[in-house]
């Protein structure tokens, strides 16, 4: 079959509008029949097909720019459309829809899952469009990755090892530590959309060089800044934002507990208050970069009445000293400062990971541990607001966390395509073979329509929207980068299984996005499928 020609853009905004109706008759049997908990597997694949939609609608702009632009496009709606029909396929009573729901789709998806379309595009990934500003940002966070990140990467892979104090040196020169930050207390953020497309754009840079040495360096620093502003006290933020957009003062996220990962609500960490300030005991897990990092970020709860549920948290700035990697223990003399309360104790036991090394994960124990009063975000006013202060870190760090995927999938397609040039098998360059050039065209139109999803939902939360879709853009685009990465590593054979190449890397690494962040179960049924039925 020849290669079709591309889509109007009224055409391809015709089928995404009858997409969307689908879903919407989904919603409402949905709606009608209990909701997302009562059926989570009916509601876990609507998130997800939704999210995928969402994705093609927010890659409608970027069809305008030419014909590239539209193939790209239309070959990543018809794997959409396909993917949609597979969750959908002997569930349609379930779903509402009658038997002939596909029909206004088939030629479309005849048209551009025909091999000779995708293929077409294996080396034709697409301009970004990103506009000169954003573009010279993308250079400059690129030229850093590549001459000081992506050097360091394979070694701190393999071996486990710390991130470089010149890398978090070199980061902080280029002012990466204070994307978020208002320049009002140091940093470059000017309340505008350019806040949140500079963090994207930063962060897939750094993140295409490697997401654990790179790109997550800044989304611990976009967490707690977005906090302060969301609930901290004038002094708070005078005092805490300048050490943050200088670097000076690195912090960690401690908010997931053993016993309560996504259902953040449920946590038992107590802060229970004494003179001056509050003790802090618990257990936290999954506590990134916590040796390094000066202060700790701490949902707690200071309301011992359980069925106040995330009502009853607060949320601290802890301080601590800097730790080794390989474990810490640090201990508080109440008596020695000036207390009566009983001696303190954090104690922090690393978790060894599969991927995404470099930063360290922890194991956080605290028993007793003080914290003064000036250290609660929102004083006397924070108390039972927590919840609301870290969710509105964790919005942008959805987003962010989408972006790190889309950073990972450009280096594994990029290293695909390269070994594929260059790897000749029977005679020839696998480039040169139907099924090799079929998974390049739609890895490249997965990472493309991914990457503008990103760049559509920052646009928005510029604008105080686009909270649904950050956690739609952090599910669809954070498992397309198994798929990508898992394909990049297959068309690299044999080597893709040998740490010689980074391939490897990038396949372990993406593995970890559909769980941090907000595991994926959890963000579908909790967030996105409530979301939407609310919205109906």
């Amino acid at each position: 079959m020849a290669t079709p020609a591309p889509p109007t853009l009224e055409e391809l905004t015709g089928l995404v509008e009858s997409a969307q109706a689908v879903l919407d008759t989904a919603l409402a049997r949905l709606g009608a029949d209990g909701g997302a908990d009562a059926h989570q597997a009916r509601a876990y694949d609507l998130a997800h097909g939704a999210s995928a939609i969402a994705a093609a609608r927010a890659a409608l702009d970027y069809a305008r720019h030419g014909e590239t632009e539209a193939r790209l496009v239309a070959v990543f709606f018809a794997h959409a459309l396909g993917e949609l029909a597979g969750r959908l396929a002997g569930r349609e009573g379930a779903w509402g829809v009658g038997p002939d729901w596909f029909a206004p789709f088939a030629d479309h998806v005849a048209a551009y899952r025909d091999p000779a379309a995708v293929a077409a595009l294996a080396e034709t990934p697409g301009e970004r469009h990103l506009g000169e500003d954003f573009e010279l940002v993308a250079q400059t966070f690129r030229r850093f990755a590549e001459e000081r990140v992506r050097p360091v990467a394979e070694t701190i892979h393999r071996h486990n090892a710390d991130i470089p104090e010149s890398v978090i040196e070199g980061l902080n020169e280029l002012g990466g530590f204070g994307l978020s930050v208002p320049e009002a207390f140091g940093g470059f953020a000017t309340g505008t959309e350019s806040d949140y497309l500079g963090m994207v754009v930063a962060t897939e840079e750094l993140s295409r060089a490697s997401l654990g040495v790179g790109g997550s360096l800044i989304t611990r620093p976009e967490i707690m800044t977005r906090a302060l502003l969301a609930g901290g006290t004038t002094e708070q933020k005078a005092y805490w934002l300048p050490r943050l957009a200088s670097a000076e003062t690195l912090c960690a996220i401690a908010v997931t507990e053993p016993d309560y990962g996504s259902d953040v609500a449920g946590i038992t960490t107590s802060a229970t208050r004494t003179a001056g300030g509050w003790l802090l005991s618990g257990t936290k897990t999954w506590c990134t970069f916590a040796a390094r990092a000066d202060v700790l970020v701490l949902l707690a709860r200071t309301d011992p009445d359980r069925s106040r549920a995330h009502r009853g948290l607060s949320l601290f700035l802890v301080d601590k000293p800097r730790g080794e990697s390989a474990g810490f223990l640090f201990a508080q003399d109440a008596a020695a400062e000036g207390r009566a309360d009983p001696d303190g104790r954090l104690e922090g036991r690393p978790i060894d990971t599969l991927g995404y090394r470099g930063m360290h994960s922890y194991e956080l124990s605290l028993d007793s541990w003080f914290v003064p009063d000036d250290r609660l975000i929102g004083a006397e006013a924070g108390l039972g607001r927590g919840f609301y202060f870290q969710m509105a870190g964790f919005e942008n760090g959805r987003i962010q966390t989408a972006a790190r995927a889309v950073g990972v999938m450009q280096a594994a397609y990029e290293a695909a395509l390269d070994y594929a040039r260059h790897r000749v098998v029977f005679g020839r360059p696998i480039a040169e073979y139907e099924l090799t050039r079929v998974k390049l065209g739609l890895m490249a139109a997965i990472v493309q329509c991914s990457r503008q999803f990103a760049l559509a939902v920052a646009r928005r939360m510029g604008e105080g929207e686009g909270s649904l879709e950050a956690s739609m853009a952090k599910a669809y685009v954070c498992r397309a980068a198994e798929w990508v990465t898992r394909e990049a590593q297959q068309i690299h054979g044999g080597m893709g299984y040998a740490e010689e190449y980074p391939v490897s890397r990038y396949f372990v690494d993406a593995r970890v996005l559909s769980i941090f962040e907000g595991a994926d179960e959890t963000l579908c049924l909790k967030v996105i499928a409530r979301r939407l039925l609310e919205g109906r």
